[in-house]
């Protein structure tokens, strides 16, 4: 008992060292405002506590290629286009961090009281559809194709919501693909007896995690859209007349066009996220 609390408080200190370390960084390189930061280190500190190296390894891997995707061409014209539109851009902030790792943290405490394998199945589910859509999102605003709506096929404006482009589906399953392919490297590293046992490893099941995280997080990815074509608030400007996800613009307040005034941006990538979670812990049940 004395040694299960003594590596539950080096866990917890490690966490926060880590963390505290990480999210710092991310601050000063403005990926991460004051109350994203914060959140980060409450997040990462509890993926640590409670979880293997798969846990907090794909929520870095996460982290660290959206901001570098985020950061890529960001001066460029079409995506500062697109960016106006868009309800946050930038510096993420608590909302947004909780949005993308919540719902991981949550499946990372439940493994580790009720120790199986649908919750890592599930978790890398979750993080490869939030990886997708941001890869998607960066990478696909650059297309020099016109994006097309979701629902109807119709052309749309640069960074409308429900807006797809070849470009940015294709972005968005690499998204997915990077994840199960991070997911498959981390466990099949040697890991501890008390985790490996119900832990499938092999080439066979590093194929699995790819193949769950590639078609979770790419029907995550067009979740994400279809409920940004359809449920997601959408307003217009009353000064500028542009259609955005913003509730203000140009200092005053838009009007709503469409869509539910709760569902906004964070709340369409966490329903988005459960629905791959979801999909990709059947899939680990079905192959597994």
């Amino acid at each position: 008992m004395v040694g299960l609390l003594e590596e539950w408080w080096l866990r917890l200190l490690a966490g926060l060292l880590g963390s505290g370390l990480i999210a710092a960084a991310a601050y000063r390189v403005r990926s991460l405002s004051a109350s994203g930061a914060w959140s980060a280190i409450i997040m990462g500190t509890g993926y640590v506590t409670w979880g293997e190296p798969v846990w907090f390894g794909l929520l870095i891997g996460f982290f660290v290629s959206s901001t570098l995707w985020s950061k890529w061409k960001r001066k460029h014209r079409a995506k500062a286009s697109a960016e106006a539109k868009y309800e946050k851009t930038g510096r993420r902030d608590a909302g947004q961090v909780w949005a993308n790792g919540g719902v991981g943290l949550f499946l990372c405490a439940a493994n580790a009281l009720w120790p199986d394998q649908g919750w890592l199945f599930a978790y890398i589910g979750v993080m490869a559809a939030v990886n997708a859509d941001t890869w998607a999102t960066e990478i696909g605003a650059l297309s020099k194709t016109a994006p097309r709506s979701v629902t109807s096929g119709k052309p749309v404006v640069a960074g409308t919501s429900g807006g797809v482009t070849p470009l940015g589906s294709a972005a968005a399953l690499a998204g997915a693909v990077f994840i199960g392919a991070v997911a498959a490297l981390l466990l099949a590293a040697p890991q501890p007896a008390e985790a490996a046992a119900g832990t499938p490893g092999g080439g066979a099941a590093a194929a699995v995690y790819i193949a769950a995280a590639a078609a979770a997080g790419l029907a995550g990815a067009f979740a994400d859209s279809l409920l940004g074509a359809t449920g997601q608030a959408m307003y217009r400007c009353r000064i500028c007349g542009s259609e955005t996800e913003r509730a203000a613009h140009c200092g005053s307040a838009a009007e709503k066009v469409r869509g539910f005034a709760w569902l906004n941006n964070d709340r369409v990538n966490l329903l988005s996220s459960l629905f791959a979670g979801g999909l990709a812990w059947i899939i680990g049940q079905l192959l597994l």
